[in-house]
């Protein structure tokens, strides 16, 4: 597959504030993500194009299918439970609660079914990050939390390998990808190593997702692209620049998860910049990678 075969193409230029956690529904062949700041949960419609919304009451930060149907979400900082039809949320667990700066970010479902999602403080002032103040959380289907480590800055990307040997792992401001040992069975992880690490002009590793030959891509929030490692040997394999700075998050989706699905932000920006992309904040799609993605796991609870 020639890098020249590769298409990007904006299917929503609506401008997010800070769109992230992207996860196909196959069922609806739909793309559904968060507008962290905006309060909101969105599904995209790939066939009628038609975007639909739901709005909470905390800044929503991910999204999870639910194998009994509807959603689950991290919103505040509480593992949540969410009824698309009536717009309804139940709260499943509370975390952090001697935190009140705190809340969650990314977090995704494991190829059991638990629901894993790390918090982080937000900013107290302009550029005062509370460092170190998230920790990563397991919600079990049974509804119980385990905190799996703490000392975290800002909880990201995550995701498995292939054999469900491998739990991968993200703290942005550790400018690292890293990996640990993963037993499917209990959820338990051990023995954190760096896999990759972020050259400069590659920014901050934000989201992250696994393909079908167990690769990695990564989305570098102001690095404007998606970058494919090797987790084995530790190499960039393929860099995917967009027509944005803040690329935030990705997933495959579409017909046979052959296609690419990559939010991005315009927070932070200034309104008045003449360097502001006319495209920040939307949702793209790259086709012709030539590689396959990984259906989402479902939360079993």
């Amino acid at each position: 597959m020639t890098m020249s075969s590769i298409k990007i193409e904006c299917v929503l230029p609506e401008n997010y504030q800070l769109s992230e956690s992207p996860v196909w529904e196959e069922a609806s062949n739909s793309l559904v993500f968060v507008d962290i700041y905006a309060k909101k949960v969105y599904r995209w419609d790939s066939l009628s194009k038609q975007v639909h919304q739901v709005a909470m009451d905390a800044p929503v930060s991910s999204v999870a299918l639910r194998q009994s149907g509807g959603y689950v979400a991290t919103i505040g900082t509480k593992f949540c439970a969410l009824n698309w039809e009536d717009q309804s949320t139940i709260v499943l667990a509370t975390v952090d609660k001697d935190k009140k700066n705190n809340r969650f970010n990314d977090g995704k479902v494991d190829p059991a079914g638990r629901y894993f999602a790390g918090t982080m403080a937000e900013q107290t002032a302009q550029e005062v990050l509370g460092w170190h103040q998230g920790s990563l959380y397991c919600l079990f289907p049974d509804h119980h939390v385990e905190k799996c480590f703490d000392q975290v800055t800002i909880s990201n990307g995550l995701d498995w390998s292939l054999d469900h040997k491998i739990f991968y792992y993200i703290d942005s401001l550790s400018y690292s990808v890293d990996a640990f040992d993963y037993d499917l069975q209990t959820g338990k992880i051990c023995n954190r190593r760096s896999v990759y690490k972020l050259e400069k002009e590659e920014q901050v590793p934000d989201g992250m997702c696994t393909d079908a030959e167990g690769k990695l891509w990564v989305a570098c929030y102001n690095g404007g692209r998606v970058i494919r490692l090797d987790p084995e040997t530790g190499k960039r394999l393929q860099t995917v620049r967009l027509p944005v700075g803040k690329t935030t998050s990705c997933c495959f989706g579409g017909k046979d998860y052959s296609e690419m699905y990559v939010t991005s932000a315009w927070e932070d920006m200034d309104p008045g910049s003449l360097l502001q992309p006319p495209k920040a904040g939307g949702i793209f799609k790259i086709t012709g990678l030539g590689v396959k993605g990984v259906p989402p796991y479902p939360y079993v609870g």
